[in-house]
């Protein structure tokens, strides 16, 4: 990329409304870029995550813009980027919840695998090869069925649900453009990275979301699905930080970005119950195991068998060696701040909630 274009930092994120794409456009303003998002077009709003980002067009010279797009328009796609032009595209957007992915396979294939060659396409058909560094937000859900502990970026890919398949194909067809047309085209395989802004039918956030409406009155239980699934859980703000690393990098390639410490949601549950003073004793087996408050006997926590997935990945746990030595980047939130952190945002949004009903 010329001198002139590393200069012009101008940034284009699909999944700009997600967690990952509100932390993402907060980070590179932060650092002087103008960032344009990709929105979908939606009867309700769901911009609420980049909200206090945006100022009114009109007023001009804003750096934030958001745009009306869909990973399953290529047509959309090639005309936002022909008009932004931009240095770097963060491709964030996806159908990203892994059990919904079993209820629509289809579109998850379309927005996840199919979208990414749209994007990449885009970048090709438009002659910007040398001028656009191009992030695909890769998954810790490729290795499944997982093939070696920890996982790396040479262990082998084993996906276990239709999103974790089409996520597969966004990775090699990026790998392939980059051999192929010379492009600087990476992968952020990404472990799970959380915050108070993770979406609510994600377990971390069904977790403290629920454990604060428990101790407020709002809730009775939380029903959840397999208590022992382990995943490498770390906080998105430090993610944001390593995707831009690796657009900065010397050359394109392909790096895991991970905490290197697995927990599983049993110990989530316990550390958020944790936080509002309360402690958890479990009671039975299987399905029929339950979380008692130790303090008052109720029952806090429930298994709802409609949450185990059809195949389901068991242990996950990264090793982000490669993206320490190249890039400098480490993880810097402990799963306990993580934590601590979710929990205390969605008390305060349960205390708003049951000041709102008693005022109305």
């Amino acid at each position: 990329m010329v001198d002139q274009d590393r200069k012009r930092r101008v940034a284009l994120i699909t999944g700009v409304t997600g967690q990952d794409g509100a932390y993402l456009a907060e980070y590179l303003l932060g650092l002087g870029y103008t960032v344009h998002g990709i929105k979908r077009r939606s009867s309700s709003f769901n911009t609420a995550r980049v909200d206090h980002l945006y100022q009114d067009p009109h007023v001009g010279d804003v750096p934030f813009l958001m745009h009306y797009g869909d990973m399953t328009d290529s047509t959309n796609l090639i005309r936002l980027v022909q008009q932004i032009r931009p240095t770097e595209i963060y491709n964030l957007a996806a159908q990203s919840h892994v059990a919904v992915s079993f209820e629509s396979p289809e579109y998850t294939a379309n927005a996840d695998a199919v979208g990414v060659l749209r994007l990449l396409e885009a970048i090709r058909i438009l002659g910007l090869e040398k001028d656009t560094r191009f992030y695909q937000a890769s998954t810790s859900e490729l290795y499944g069925l997982v093939q070696e502990v920890p996982q790396r970026e040479t262990t082998p890919f084993y996906p276990r649900s239709p999103y974790a398949v089409a996520k597969l194909y966004g990775y090699w067809i990026t790998v392939n453009y980059r051999e192929a047309y010379g492009m600087f085209a990476s992968n952020g395989i990404l472990f799970n990275h959380e915050s108070p802004i993770r979406g609510e039918t994600f377990v971390t956030r069904k977790i403290t979301r629920g454990v604060a409406r428990i101790e407020v009155g709002l809730e009775d239980a939380i029903y959840l699905g397999n208590l022992e699934a382990k995943r490498d859980w770390g906080h998105a703000r430090d993610y944001v930080r390593g995707m831009h690393a690796i657009l900065q990098a010397d050359k394109p390639d392909d790096f895991v970005l991970a905490t290197g410490e697995t927990r599983s949601v049993r110990e989530f549950v316990e550390l958020a119950f944790g936080e509002v003073g309360r402690r958890v004793e479990w009671q039975g087996e299987g399905v029929d195991e339950v979380g008692r408050d130790v303090a008052s006997g109720k029952i806090v926590v429930r298994i709802d068998p409609a949450y185990f997935r059809p195949t389901e990945v068991d242990l996950l746990i990264g090793d982000a060696t490669k993206a320490r030595q190249k890039l400098g980047w480490t993880a810097q939130t402990s799963f306990r701040d993580l934590v601590k952190e979710m929990v205390a945002s969605d008390l305060n949004d349960a205390r708003r909630d049951v000041s709102g009903s008693k005022g109305a």
